[in-house]
């Protein structure tokens, strides 16, 4: 895999000066045995003060204060980086996990916590009627298990590009039929924490040249996709938008336990004109 460049621009533009707030940033990539972070550079308009710290997940966070008034807010990161993992990856399954059902270690179970519970109200169990079908018997083998899970999240869910902030729940995703990557991602997450897995959501870039794969925009977008956690193997990756498997062409930024704490720009902003805000994000994604 050649050396990687990716290039994140977000300009919120402003009905008049606005006095900014705190802005919380989740932009520079995770490295992992797979990725490679070999440069990183973070530029904002107006000029603010960052703090970095890592969140709970080990993500890299940076915390921008500004000071005066601006009528335009822009946010521009640059990376290169090396990704390696395989296109066709194998997956190193502990034996006790398989087949499923399976039990996790009680450390393990222990730490996954949240990760491995569901995160909507679902009283009626229409979720977990859903992804049942999928369950052709008891036991079966895992990983065809969670592939077939996420197929049937593409096959059922049209996916649709949705600019518009927030995310639909599981079960409106299923109403509706139609959702973005983190639509997807959420159903598949919650769907496989009714079966007892632990998953975390992702999001990040979709390397995308081909240009054949949903969820990107040119060359690539921001992403969303979920990691589940098998026992031998680690956090595997499954990108129901796409029906793939593995980390080959995925750049993680942060993972967490619900969508709302992966979201790359967040802050406030206040003036005496409050309206509307005119929002323009740009990605690029490229072979370098």
């Amino acid at each position: 895999m050649p050396m990687l460049s990716i290039f994140h621009r977000t300009v919120y533009r402003y009905p008049a000066s606005v006095a900014l707030g705190p802005h919380r940033l989740m932009l520079r990539p995770r490295e992992t045995r797979e990725l490679r972070l070999v440069s990183f550079d973070l530029t904002l308009s107006p000029n603010a003060t960052i703090g970095w710290a890592h969140d709970v997940a080990g993500n890299a966070v940076a915390s921008a204060t500004f000071e005066g008034t601006t009528s335009i807010l822009s946010i521009e990161s640059r990376a290169t980086l090396e990704l390696t993992a395989p296109l066709w990856p194998v997956f190193a399954i502990a034996a006790s996990a398989i087949t499923y059902p399976f039990l996790y270690s009680a450390d393990d179970w222990t730490d996954l916590g949240a990760l491995a519970t569901p995160q909507y109200r679902d009283e009626a169990g229409r979720l977990s009627t859903w992804v049942e079908r999928f369950v052709m018997q008891r036991p079966t083998d895992t990983l065809s298990l969670l592939k077939d899970v996420s197929n049937g999240v593409s096959t059922q869910i049209a996916y649709q590009s949705r600019e518009m902030e927030g995310t639909q729940g599981p079960l409106e995703t299923l109403d509706r039929g139609w959702g973005s990557c983190r639509d997807l991602a959420v159903l598949y997450a919650e769907a496989v924490r009714t079966l007892g897995f632990g998953a975390r959501i992702v999001s990040g870039y979709l390397l995308d040249l081909a240009r054949d794969r949903l969820g990107s925009a040119g060359a690539g977008s921001t992403h969303a996709w979920v990691e589940v956690f098998l026992p031998g193997a680690g956090w595997v990756s499954f990108d129901p938008t796409n029906r793939a498997v593995g980390s080959g062409n995925l750049v993680p930024v942060a993972v967490a336990r619900h969508i709302a704490q992966v979201v790359p720009v967040a802050g406030s902003y206040h003036g005496t004109h409050a309206g509307w805000v005119e929002m323009e994000v740009e990605v690029r994604v490229e072979a370098m």
